[in-house]
């Protein structure tokens, strides 16, 4: 039985960028769609539903940003986003993080980078990071419950909703409490960088706290040991 390809939405109002994008992802076994405005995005995302979207921020009705926004609000919450951006748009980077996006590219960028990126969300959103051998299929502190195999999250008995990214990045760290991780490390080994940005370890940090902790301000669970980086307290 052949398994299923995964779907990837390009959303990009250049031509040229779609149609080599496109063409790198088919070639690396995806099944891809292009868009080429906001509107036409969120319609398509709601309707063929695709494992991933790379989405653009600069676009000519619907910003990328509200697209994020969007989608993190609605019921396809889950689709990993990969942002494109260009080289001076930092502050729209560190907002489309802190929305939900799980990862960005800045622009020009390489077309087997894209690639390269889509398939190591994929790979880790498809359970890399799960439950696997004798292994156990969930992960529980006294408020927090994880379910490696669904891939859900429950605090206090209540399941909030958290990106594959964050997800990976929860498992990780529970899965060592009380260890402590610099940010480079933590982009290594849950984003399969050995060179990025670590603002977005960051970013993701805060958007984790946000969701998990009942005062973001003050901690319980995920720490900030200045200097070095971060750990998980059960």
């Amino acid at each position: 039985m052949n398994t299923p390809r995964a779907r990837v939405l390009v959303v990009d109002d250049d031509e040229t960028v779609s149609e080599i994008l496109s063409r790198y992802l088919v070639r690396e076994g995806f099944v891809v769609d292009t868009v080429a405005d906001g509107t036409a995005a969120l319609a398509q995302a709601a309707a063929w539903q695709p494992d991933l979207i790379v989405l653009d921020l600069m676009l000519p009705d619907v910003s990328g940003l509200e697209i994020c926004r969007r989608l993190r609000a609605s019921e396809s919450s889950s689709v990993p986003i990969i942002m494109l951006t260009a080289r001076g748009e930092e502050r729209e980077r560190i907002f489309g993080l802190r929305l939900g996006a799980d990862d960005y590219i800045v622009k020009p960028f390489s077309p087997r980078e894209v690639a390269a990126r889509v398939a190591s969300v994929l790979r880790r959103t498809n359970g890399s990071l799960g439950a696997s051998g004798d292994e156990p299929i969930t992960l529980t502190t006294a408020e927090i419950d994880v379910d490696l195999r669904g891939r859900t999250v429950r605090v206090a008995g209540t399941e909030i909703a958290l990106t594959p990214r964050e997800f990976d990045l929860l498992v990780f760290l529970m899965r060592r409490p009380n260890d402590v991780f610099p940010r480079s490390e933590l982009l290594e080994r849950v984003w399969g960088y050995s060179v990025g940005d670590a603002s977005t370890v960051t970013v993701h940090i805060r958007r984790l706290r946000a969701k998990l902790e009942a005062n973001p301000m003050e901690p319980k669970h995920i720490h900030t040991v200045w200097g070095v980086g971060y750990r998980f307290t059960p």
